[in-house]
């Protein structure tokens, strides 16, 4: 008689945080892109977010669909310290790490590209970094998006590395980047309707920019 495998348990998230850094002049930045991701959830469900000086972060919680209840969070500690902001909720609430998803910026990956991930390294993100050290495990899901590299990028330096990741967006890759939270609302809903794993096919195939 065979034994039954047990299938893996489903990865639903419970609190979904957008790495960022505060200060107007940081806003629409290609850095912040994070926290545009967590407005857009925000708006799509109808979530108000609030200063919460506990959670050292804009805080909210609310349904997100079909009664699926969702904390949203944007860490105000500046991008290398968000881990202690993610800590301050996972603690409060007793959540497991594996219930974090992390929404932040990828340089290496293209405008219009998303990447879901189950686990994986910081990959060079100090926002991550911080992650991974106040969670004390790299096994969180992740959604990265692409916000691409310098122009130049073979012959680009520290500081143009910088000043493109501090940057702001074109009026052309605006247009673009609202495509691309809109697909992002759409990968985070499969995410809590069907696990991560499911939603990682969906949302690993496409490119937004090439509309595929």
């Amino acid at each position: 008689m065979t034994e039954a495998v047990t299938p893996p348990a489903l990865v639903i998230p419970q609190l979904i945080v957008g790495l960022g850094n505060p200060e107007p002049k940081y806003e629409q930045t290609r850095h912040n892109i994070g926290f545009a991701a967590v407005d857009a959830l925000a708006r799509a469900w109808q979530i108000s977010l609030a200063e919460n000086r506990k959670f050292q972060g804009e805080y909210g919680e609310g349904m997100a669909f079909a009664g699926s209840k969702i904390r949203l969070l944007k860490p105000l500690t500046y991008m290398n310290r968000s881990g202690q902001s993610i800590q301050a909720v996972t603690s409060w609430y007793k959540l497991p790490p594996e219930s974090v998803l992390i929404i932040y910026d990828d340089m290496d990956l293209p405008l219009g590209k998303t990447r879901l991930r189950l686990s994986g390294s910081a990959g060079g993100h100090n926002g991550m970094k911080s992650a991974i050290a106040h969670l004390s495990t790299q096994n969180f899901p992740r959604l990265r998006i692409g916000i691409g590299k310098p122009k130049d990028a073979a012959n680009t330096d520290n500081s143009e590395t910088v000043s493109h990741v501090l940057g702001k967006f074109s009026t052309t890759e605006t247009k673009l980047m609202s495509a691309v939270l809109e697909f992002v609302i759409e990968c985070v809903e499969m995410s809590l309707k069907q696990g991560v794993e499911k939603a990682m096919n969906r949302c690993n195939s496409r490119n937004v920019a090439n509309n595929e």
